[in-house]
């Protein structure tokens, strides 16, 4: 497999990004839900911490991404409907914007309860804002509010990827899975034409 996209599948720096940023959002969404109802303690600091270093990660690993994005290839769409390609890239620019207003949202309601900001205990963030009790509220509903967006997005994206692979038995998913082998434009079925 080529490290970069081809007019068949994406290459497997894009798969590499898109699946691990697809468990590091699983994970650091669990452990956000998870870590709100536990007892105040050490551990419930150091859970939120690795919560708060995970989400700079993704963050990180998003602008990454973007780059890679401007260097590689796209692969043509599939054969589909004029609508089903709006819909995909509509729900592939709400999704990378929320990827990246997650954790800067998160970010924004760490810096106006004024707690410190660092990355694994390595190096510490600039503030994003100033400490204001005012907003802390407003902040923390936004970062989650933007979470559970983000859930009806991605089971929408999951909900079409499943839908070409069982249903239209294309390559929309195949191209995309790390393991797997593109089937024959010969095997798969067309769908309608725009």
């Amino acid at each position: 497999m080529s490290l970069r996209s081809n007019d068949r599948q994406w290459g497997s720096v894009a798969k590499f990004f898109h699946w691990l940023m697809a468990l590091g959002i699983l994970g650091v969404g669990i452990v956000g839900l998870l870590m709100t109802d536990m007892a105040p303690s050490m551990n419930k600091i150091n859970v939120y911490a690795l919560h708060k270093s995970a989400g700079l990660t993704i963050l990180a690993l998003f602008l990454l991404r973007l780059l890679w994005r401007l260097i590689d290839r796209r692969p043509p769409d599939e054969p589909a409907p004029r609508w089903q390609h709006l819909a995909a890239h509509v729900t592939h620019g709400v999704l990378y914007v929320l990827i990246a207003a997650i954790p800067l949202s998160g970010w924004w309601f760490n810096s106006v309860h004024g707690y410190p900001l660092q990355w694994f205990k390595q190096f510490n963030m600039p503030a994003l804002a100033e400490k204001n009790e005012a907003v802390e509220h407003l902040a923390g509903t936004v970062h989650e509010y933007l979470f559970w967006l983000l859930i009806l997005v991605l089971v929408a994206h999951a909900g079409a990827a499943l839908k070409h692979h069982v249903l239209d038995k294309d390559n929309v998913l195949r191209r995309m899975l790390p393991f797997g082998k593109i089937r024959d434009a010969s095997t798969t079925s067309q769908g309608d034409k725009p």
